[in-house]
């Protein structure tokens, strides 16, 4: 199967994540997201974050079966973490600069998007089987993951909702 448009919503509170191609929805997958409810604010706090997304990085040698890296933090998460006194102006800057116009395949812009005090590496992964929660990232299991990861190239748009 091939999508014309694939996009994803996760819903947290029902535990979905729905495949798309354009308006009609694919396929429903049950998932699990962190372990706290609500919007993530910063590292360790174990909350998926809310919001728009992109996939930014296919991981195909992840240690989680396959990966879908997003841009979090985005630009909002980013203005909220400046305004919150949780990044500097330059941290905030470079962060800006490496949204628009990094690589995400590379290992340094990696580092420097999903290594700041907001918390980062959010991921949709496999190895979901027997697990209830994450860190703060959206978990399939792993043939799930494997279909939705063959369908969704990189610039796949992803709302995750509360």
């Amino acid at each position: 199967m091939t999508l014309a448009q694939p996009r994803i919503r996760v819903v947290k509170s029902l535990s979905t994540l729905d495949l798309f191609d354009g308006r009609k929805r694919i396929k429903t997958y049950h998932c699990i997201t962190g372990t706290h409810s609500g919007d993530k604010q910063h590292e360790g706090d174990r909350k998926t974050p809310e919001g728009l997304f992109r996939v930014v990085f296919k991981n195909p040698h992840s240690k989680f079966h396959l990966s879908l890296g997003l841009n979090y933090p985005n630009e909002q998460h980013a203005g909220r973490g400046l305004a919150q006194g949780l990044l500097t102006v330059e941290n905030y800057n470079q962060l800006m600069h490496d949204l628009k116009n990094g690589d995400m395949t590379d290992e340094t812009i990696q580092n420097r998007v999903w290594k700041t005090p907001l918390g980062g590496e959010i991921f949709i992964h496999g190895c979901a089987e027997g697990r209830t929660s994450t860190a703060g990232c959206v978990a399939l299991n792993n043939p799930e993951m494997t279909e939705l990861y063959e369908l969704c190239p990189v610039g796949t748009p992803v709302e995750i909702l509360a």
